[in-house]
């Protein structure tokens, strides 16, 4: 039987939650850890340094989410869960009795995550378990795509800018980064399929990659006119991979109704703009939860497949954090996280 630490005992007889505390018990009830760890065990290796027990993937997945909850580097995220209590007990460490991995473990993790396209993995399977509780629909889907910022300096060991990374013109400004282009479904607000690029690529390009093709209806903004034309639309509807009778529920570009004589025409226009607009919003939660809750504002590593494997972890997690009070009330009845 393990001992519980004086640390431990202090902590847990505390009389006032904090708000981490909170959200890492949340985050304990709501994610499914035994489908998770059951899908990266067999790539996990089975014994650790010589004269050391490995280190097991329920703690090393634990850490990997804090990482992408905290936006933390390898090195930072073994600094913080030394200074904080609550990630401590999180992860289940307990430094009178052991350290905390260090920062390389963790790196070589990542990499075993990126290496076996299990970040994709663990999207899927978080998203198959919101399905079993009924939390994702296949009626509609919302497309949109938001820019990920990349360091522009050439202070580098190449003294160059990452090639993978592009720049982009938004509004009156210039970006340079990466794009994570999202499908979002209609009714729950969950992201289904994602997608990165270089920041310069078109929106429109990349809709068939984002529909599951079981939807009735698309829903866009005006970046995305004259979708239905597109050469691999066209071809994905011929091969099934998307309905033909989908209706594409495009916005109209400003300019287009600001030219309209007024009238009950141009008045009709704006009403049905702005209902399309108020079902399109439920599109920018998931951009919300990744850039402002986890901050994930700037990209750290270079290239597209490695940030590209952490968009799959970061929007696994935000569809849990966007379905979390639906799965904490299913458990209350007794469905529960598996």
């Amino acid at each position: 039987m393990k001992q519980t630490s004086f640390a431990s005992l202090e902590y847990a007889g505390k009389k006032r939650k904090t708000r981490r505390e909170k959200f890492l018990g949340e985050m304990q009830q709501v994610v499914p850890w035994s489908a998770l760890i059951a899908l990266i065990e067999p790539h996990y290796p089975s014994s650790g340094r010589v004269g050391r027990p490995p280190i097991g993937v329920p703690r090393m997945l634990r850490m990997y989410f804090l990482q992408q909850w905290y936006s933390l580097s390898d090195e930072g995220l073994e600094d913080a869960i030394y200074d904080s209590q609550a990630m401590q007990e999180f992860v289940g460490i307990d430094l009178s009795r052991e350290q905390v991995p260090d920062a390389t473990t963790l790196l070589k993790f990542r990499r075993l995550l990126e290496e076996n396209q299990l970040t994709k993995a663990i999207f899927e399977q978080v998203n198959a378990h919101l399905g079993q509780r009924g939390l994702l629909m296949r009626e509609g889907t919302l497309v949109d795509a938001t820019i990920i910022a990349a360091p522009p300096s050439t202070k580098n060991k190449d003294h160059a800018r990452d090639p993978e990374m592009h720049q982009a013109k938004k509004g009156n400004q210039w970006h340079f980064g990466m794009k994570a282009h999202i499908g979002v479904d209609a009714e729950s607000g969950l992201v289904h399929s994602v997608h990165a690029t270089a920041a310069n690529e078109s929106d429109v390009a990349h809709t068939h990659e984002l529909l599951h093709g079981q939807e009735a209806r698309v829903h866009a903004d005006a970046g995305y006119t004259g979708v239905d034309k597109r050469a691999e639309v066209t071809e994905a509807q011929k091969d099934g991979g998307i309905r033909e009778d989908v209706k594409w529920m495009v916005a109209t570009k400003r300019g287009v109704i600001k030219a309209m004589p007024e009238g009950p025409l141009k008045e009709l226009t704006v009403l049905v703009e702005r209902k399309k607009a108020q079902i399109r919003a439920l599109v920018e939660h998931p951009f919300h939860v990744i850039k402002n809750l986890f901050r994930y504002k700037k990209v750290s590593y270079r290239g597209l497949k490695k940030n590209g494997a952490r968009l799959y972890a970061q929007f696994a997690l935000a569809n849990l954090m966007l379905a979390k009070r639906a799965l904490l009330d299913g458990q209350h009845q007794g469905i529960g996280a598996s």
